[in-house]
């Protein structure tokens, strides 16, 4: 018979005392008169409950996409906020603790790992749970022990990793003070967890059941964890020599390992071929609509002419979908979660109202989007840089010489067909007509079209479909004295549904989270066969031993994962040239990823573990000028620095500080590089 065994309070292991939450099973409310694990998980219902006290640390400062109250490394050098005071300015100058959001990150992901680790330690088959159940809530687990190491690892650097087991509290809490482990240490057992978990968690959830994890998305994170172990900032980086534990232990390999590459490509060559055997996931797309009366859901413009794409369907090119409705539904909420098969991973809509003291959903991201005339805070823009990213329909990059070139040109009646591959209005700056499909799915450009189909009170009927300017002294412009106003003239027009609206009676669309999703896994791909050398083959297992990967730089394995997302997104494929030579192939990744995943929290981490953050984060922020009225419109789109967005780079910006608090609780815990030890 097994022997009963307790929870006793007061125990706190690297700062992991459990908040009280009213709607999840925890210490605090169920454990006051020490009632034993096995009761507890010989019951469904507690069961469950305990599992729920897991996923609720995935939310309020470990959210990965979100606004900056949460998450203000959604922010780089991409998009920007607006709002108290200089709180951005001190997220730019490295100035984290107790200044910006994000402080509890820590704290939340040891206490979803303690919990996990009990769940996995006591839960037994018993009358009240199927098999099938068991084995699939010892995956959920087991998957979200993995995650919140992950997400630590991702934010902190090389973390503690605790006995699986469990910690012995029986002992002192100076014998419970856990040191750093190494980066590969760290690596091998979230990833080997991760292989566990795939073989444990159910193949598919249904909409009820979204925000739990599937054996696609142990994989898709297993892929995702080694990359990141083969990039720059984690393999070979000689530069962190000085990332060591108390006792002088190097966390950071100093030796480049090229080996690491090929782990990742496998990994991400795993998910891929799971996916298309399973038929599970893939790259979202829409039919093409011939015809449209509804401005909000336009008829489809086909890209420029394409000898080869334009006549072949999607994923050898673009001729039966349209891009531009692809790439905006898989996150405005017009397709349901369980619907969308490039969704890997998703928190759902994120939020507790009953745990957090603001309301941190999807729908609470878009509403600082907003303009002010729907109801929105009209704080979060997009940077003159990444407004310049997207490239022009047939592909080539933006111009800068077109602020000269187009300067006092804008759109008009005249005009129309000179521009026929943009739904664009009237009296729009000629710079921001003739873009890729992205753009117009991102971008609240000064004079975009905004929806706001939900408005019910006959007092908003008239602003539905309505051009929404930034120029100083219009509604949405520029405010002396408040925060309520789009700091760069560049608005951010992703996520929005056409329904969204916060007044006259209109509701934000609920939406999900894109934690994780296929275009990710093909990128990631194509990356890490990029980085083996020419002529260099590394003989590979698959996660599960089935098979073995010839892995090599192979330039129609590396299309295999870039070219369906560029014919997605309704933009030609790169030449051989490209695809021949590595530094211009990474220079282009650089430049996907960047588009493709804009406000999803990768550009912030991206440019981190390429280690090529400071050449970009280090540049100022520049934006139109909004300090142009109408009257003064040509100069407008002149770039100028934000003065007001201060921003500098330093190499302590690469993880993450503990705070004085786990330090001090944890005299065995290292600090960061850069960072104080408050002594």
């Amino acid at each position: 018979m097994k022997k009963n065994k307790y929870i006793i309070l007061g125990a706190v292991v690297l700062g992991l005392g459990l908040s009280s939450c009213s709607d999840y099973l925890n210490v605090d409310r169920y454990f006051r008169d020490q009632q034993s694990t096995e009761r507890i998980f010989s019951d469904k219902d507690y069961t469950l409950q305990w599992l729920s006290f897991c996923y609720s640390r995935l939310q309020g400062d470990n959210l990965e996409v979100g606004h900056s109250d949460v998450c203000p490394f959604n922010f780089s050098d991409d998009q920007v906020f607006n709002e108290r005071g200089d709180r951005f300015a001190k997220f730019k100058r490295g100035e984290y603790l107790n200044s910006i959001g994000g402080q509890n990150a820590w704290k939340w992901s040891y206490d979803g790992i303690y919990q996990a680790s009990i769940l996995l330690n006591e839960l037994h088959e018993n009358d009240d749970l199927t098999p099938e159940e068991v084995t699939d809530v010892r995956g959920q687990a087991r998957f979200l022990r993995a995650y919140f190491y992950w997400m630590l690892l991702r934010k902190f650097g090389p973390i503690p990793i605790l006995p699986p087991e469990g910690a012995d509290y029986t002992k002192s809490y100076d014998e419970l003070a856990y040191p750093r482990n190494t980066y590969d240490e760290c690596v091998e057992f979230i990833t080997s967890e991760l292989e566990i978990a795939a073989t444990e968690l159910f193949e598919k959830r249904d909409n009820l059941n979204i925000a739990r994890p599937t054996k696609g998305a142990a994989l898709a994170v297993r892929a995702k964890v080694f990359l990141y172990a083969a990039s720059p900032l984690a393999n070979g980086n000689t530069e962190m020599a000085d990332f060591v534990n108390m006792d002088g232990k190097q966390l950071i390999p100093q030796e480049y390992d090229e080996e690491k590459w090929a782990k990742a490509a496998a990994a991400a060559r795993d998910m891929i071929e799971y996916s298309e055997a399973s038929g599970l996931y893939k790259l979202y797309t829409f039919e093409k609509r011939p015809i449209s009366t509804d401005e909000a859901y336009p008829t489809t413009i086909e890209p420029p002419y394409h000898e080869i794409y334009s006549n072949e369907n999607f994923p050898n090119g673009w001729a039966n979908i349209d891009p531009f409705e692809s790439y905006r539904s898989i996150f405005n909420g017009d397709i349901y979660a369980a619907e969308n098969p490039e969704l890997i991973f998703t928190r759902g809509t994120n939020g507790d109202n009953n745990d957090l003291s603001t309301d941190n959903t999807m729908a609470d991201f878009v509403k600082h989007q907003l303009p002010g005339t729907f109801g929105g805070w009209n704080v979060h823009g997009i940077t003159l840089k990444q407004s310049e990213a997207y490239a022009m329909a047939n592909g080539d990059p933006f111009d800068k010489n077109s602020y000269t070139k187009w300067k006092g040109k804008f759109t008009n009646n005249d005009n129309k067909n000179d521009h026929q591959y943009d739904h664009v209005k009237n009296g729009v700056w000629w710079g921001y007509t003739n873009r890729e499909p992205r753009f117009y799915a991102s971008v609240a450009f000064n004079g975009a079209m905004w929806n706001a189909l939900s408005i019910k009170e006959e007092g908003g009927k008239d602003s539905r479909n309505k051009q929404i300017w930034y120029y100083r002294g219009a509604t949405d412009g520029r405010i002396n004295g408040s925060d309520n106003w789009c700091i760069t003239g560049i608005g951010v027009m992703k996520y929005v549904n056409p329904n969204d609206c916060a007044k006259w009676g209109g509701s934000i669309y609920k939406k999900v989270e894109p934690t994780l999703r296929y275009a990710d896994i093909l990128l990631m791909y194509a990356e890490a066969l990029n980085n083996i050398s020419e002529g260099k083959h590394y003989s590979m297992s698959s996660w599960d031993g089935s098979k073995t990967y010839d892995i090599f730089r192979d330039k129609e394995e590396m299309r295999r994962g870039v070219k369906p997302v560029r014919m997605r997104a309704g933009v030609p494929d790169y030449s051989d040239d490209v695809y021949e030579n590595p530094t211009k192939f990474f220079e282009k990744l650089v430049h996907e990823r960047q588009v493709e995943f804009f406000a999803e929290t990768q550009r912030y981490y991206d440019l981190r573990r390429w280690k090529i953050v400071e050449e970009h984060e280090g540049e100022q922020i520049y934006g139109c000028n909004t300090l142009m009225n109408e009257d003064y419109k040509d100069m407008y789109y002149l770039p100028v620095r934000v003065a007001e967005l201060q921003t500098s780079f330093s190499r302590k910006q690469y993880f993450w500080p503990i705070s004085f608090d786990e330090l001090k609780r944890n005299k065995n815990l290292s600090q960061a590089p850069g960072w104080e030890y408050y002594n």
